[in-house]
């Protein structure tokens, strides 16, 4: 599958961004597998974690066999960033900001791109720009009426997932307002957390996108 076709793969069936911010190479294949074994297929890896690229790549050989999970970068930057991080294996490329040279870098090598906004400007800027989906950042600032109001201007099918304090006892009215998805951070991973801690809350996110529990 392509990076595109695993993105899509994810929205349709479980749209929840793992975002493992300050993981470290040698716990990032247990954590991982973790993720994946709740049905979380997208997997990002900040690049102010420690050696970033040595734990994507990590990741990538992980699940060389699994066609379906998407590997990425978080806090990406520059295109410079972009191509180092394409070169360790990262599919998917996510920025707290807007910046049309980061779209445009991944785009051309035929990765995910998920750029942060917050105002229709950024948003219809980053569209243009050819970005596959948006990350509304920080979401702690806005609201699912503010999720409802951007969908309604912006090209219908346009994936926009809020990032940023996303608990699961909450998704519900986000994804009400039409969120496609979320990216999950420190309520799903944070350093010297237990593998099988992350795995309870894995399932737990999983479960309440579903709506099999009431969280």
């Amino acid at each position: 599958m392509t990076p595109i076709e695993k993105f899509q793969y994810a929205l349709t069936h479980l749209p929840l961004i793992a975002i493992l911010r300050g993981i470290a190479p040698d716990e990032a294949r247990s954590v991982g597998v973790a993720i994946a074994d709740a049905g979380l297929t997208a997997i990002e890896v900040p690049l102010n974690s420690p050696r970033p690229l040595d734990s994507i790549a990590a990741l990538r050989e992980s699940f060389a066999a699994d066609a379906h999970v998407l590997i990425g970068a978080g806090t990406v930057l520059t295109p410079d960033q972009v191509r180092e991080c394409a070169a360790a294996g990262a599919e998917l490329i996510v920025s707290p900001n807007f910046d049309p040279a980061v779209v445009d870098a991944a785009t051309r090598t035929g990765l995910v791109c998920l750029p942060g906004i917050m105002t229709p400007t950024e948003a219809f800027g980053a569209l243009a720009a050819g970005a596959s989906g948006l990350k509304l950042f920080p979401a702690e600032l806005a609201s699912p009426a503010m999720v409802k109001a951007l969908l309604a201007v912006l090209p219908v099918g346009t994936p926009l997932m809020p990032v940023g304090g996303i608990a699961a006892h909450h998704m519900a009215e986000w994804r009400a307002a039409g969120a496609a998805g979320f990216g999950i951070g420190s309520a799903l991973y944070r350093p010297g957390k237990q593998v099988s801690a992350v795995a309870e809350d894995a399932a737990r996110f999983a479960a309440a996108w579903d709506g099999t529990v009431i969280v």
